[in-house]
C-alpha cells in the first residue's frame, strides 16, 4: 500500500507497538452510520465502501482524524461527519476532520492513497 500525505506523514512510531481500540471504533462507525470496518492497516481504519478513513492520532489514543473519499458528495459528508462526531463524543473520543483522500489501484494490485488536508 502506498500512502501519500504531504504535510502529515502516515507512519508508525519506530520500534513501538501501538494497540488501538478497534472494537470501540467499530461501534462508533456502526452506531453513527450503519457501516462496518472494511480493513485496518497500521493506524488507518477503512470504512465499508471506502467512504471514509479514520486515522488514529499516535499522540493521543482518544483522538481520531477523519478523511472522506473525494467522491463523497458534500451533503452526505457533512451529515455523516456530524453523526460520527456525536457518537464519538458520547464514547469519550474526539473526531477531527482532516480533509479528503483519493484511492486508486495500480496494475500490480497495490492500493495507492493520496490525502489532501483542508
Amino acid at each position: 500500500m502506498n500512502i501519500k500525505n504531504p504535510g502529515s506523514p502516515v507512519s508508525s512510531i519506530e520500534n513501538n507497538i501501538e494497540f488501538y481500540n478497534l472494537e470501540k471504533i467499530r461501534f462508533i462507525i456502526k452506531d453513527s452510520c450503519g457501516l462496518d470496518i472494511a480493513y485496518a492497516y497500521e493506524e488507518l481504519v477503512f470504512s465499508e465502501h471506502g467512504i471514509f478513513i479514520f486515522q488514529f492520532d499516535v499522540k493521543n489514543s482518544d483522538t481520531i482524524f477523519c478523511w472522506f473519499n473525494q467522491d463523497c458528495n458534500e451533503t452526505d459528508r457533512i451529515s455523516l461527519l456530524r453523526s460520527i462526531i456525536k457518537t464519538a463524543t458520547l464514547n469519550k473520543m474526539k473526531i477531527i476532520y482532516k480533509g479528503k483522500f483519493e484511492m486508486s489501484q495500480k496494475e500490480n494490485e497495490h492500493i495507492s492513497l493520496n490525502f489532501k488536508e483542508t
